[in-house]
């Protein structure tokens, strides 16, 4: 099983997409920084959990709206987490376009997942701390 979509192209001499992958030898891409790094291992863990949550309630993954194009990009789990790891591995983002005439109503955005998993982990920890403003005596 692959962790990312196969390439149909890939080994293809006439592959249409050549060009975007190879930049050139003296454009070599500068490796990621710690900070980076961290932040798109942060952003994996976190698409793990939201995966978990909201897949069970038909949500196919995130929409993400491109600086570049002004234009909202909707990401399944997989393709998104291939494209964190890509970015990851690589320390470049891949080239992108829209998905082909997608749902909306069937992706959220990273701030609606963010909140909702913050729901769900707080109802689940609700009553469980102790706060001793809540405690009563008998006297």
């Amino acid at each position: 099983m692959h962790d990312e979509p196969i390439d149909p192209f890939n080994g293809d001499p006439a592959d249409p997409t050549a060009g975007l992958d190879d930049p050139g030898d003296d454009a070599t891409p500068d490796p990621l920084t710690d900070v980076e790094r961290q932040d798109v291992l942060e952003d994996l863990a976190d698409l793990e959990i939201y995966q978990a949550l909201l897949a069970p309630i038909g949500v196919r993954g995130l929409v993400i709206e491109c600086e570049d194009c002004r234009e909202p990009h909707y990401f399944d789990w997989d393709l998104l987490r291939g494209n964190l790891r890509h970015l990851l591995n690589s320390g470049r983002p891949r080239v992108h376009e829209p998905a082909y005439d997608p749902d909306p109503d069937h992706y959220v955005t990273w701030d609606y997942a963010r909140g909702y998993a913050d729901g769900v982990h707080d109802t689940l920890t609700e009553g469980t701390e102790d706060d001793p403003g809540t405690a009563t005596s008998a006297d």
